[in-house]
């Protein structure tokens, strides 16, 4: 896929963030790794209904500007980004957003350790609350990094999700899974509770990743502890 296709594909992806009511005014960042070992990314300050390929920036490893059009810069959220490059080679594009479904565990300080979704169980697995870290800083790397091995879904405590994948389109789904299992676990509570599948029928679905071609990192069948308001995060 050439640089014009993927910019194409980070706008697409941007605006239909917005639509779904994922970000507002300058929430969110995408970013999107090149054959060359450099990197697209959204600028800050700017609405992603305002994104065009024109706006977005190029960027080193280092998170140094290549190329950009006046007066635009890379978030401060570009070193979350780059961690996950770091620590991943098998991914190539990553994904920060706001879903109200999910953000709003990350808000409750609650993992979405359920298993109740068919779907979710096979393609995403429990999905880890990172410890919280202060925007712009190295807090948000490093908050995240002991999850990177084994998961491509997480949840920002106070803050929102991330999700990365081995192309744009591919992170966007797994952020859109996320969301909508985020919210039909909250209609199951309201509606009376949530429940899960066996243990046996989760590890058969597991198992049935690589028959789909489900691609990326899977934590298997794990339980991350409830926690009180306030406690810290543990893995």
């Amino acid at each position: 896929m050439n640089i014009s296709e993927i910019k194409d594909q980070i706008c697409d992806v941007c605006h239909k963030m917005w639509q779904l009511g994922w970000v507002a005014a300058n929430d969110g960042n995408v970013t999107a790794k090149l054959d060359d070992g450099t990197f697209l990314a959204t600028p800050t300050g700017m609405s992603k209904s305002f994104i065009t390929p024109d706006k977005l920036i190029l960027i080193n490893g280092q998170g140094e500007v290549l190329e950009a059009a006046e007066g635009l810069r890379p978030s401060s959220e570009i070193k979350m980004h780059l961690r996950c490059y770091e620590k991943r080679p098998d991914v190539n594009s990553v994904i920060h957003a706001h879903p109200p479904g999910a953000t709003g565990f990350a808000v409750a300080h609650r993992s979405m350790d359920m298993y109740n979704m068919i779907e979710d169980v096979a393609a995403i697995g429990s999905v880890p609350l990172t410890p919280y870290g202060t925007p712009s800083t190295s807090e948000v790397p490093d908050a995240i990094e002991p999850y990177l091995d084994e998961h491509d879904v997480m949840l920002l405590e106070n803050h929102g999700a991330l999700a990365v994948g081995s192309d744009v389109i591919t992170a966007f789904y797994r952020m859109e899974s996320l969301e909508l299992w985020a919210k039909i676990t909250i209609n199951a509570i309201i509606l009376g509770g949530s429940y899960d599948i066996s243990r046996e029928n989760v590890d058969k679905l597991i198992g049935l990743r690589k028959y789909y071609r489900i691609t990326g990192r899977h934590p298997g069948y794990k339980k991350y502890p409830r926690r009180e308001h306030g406690e810290p995060t543990d893995k």
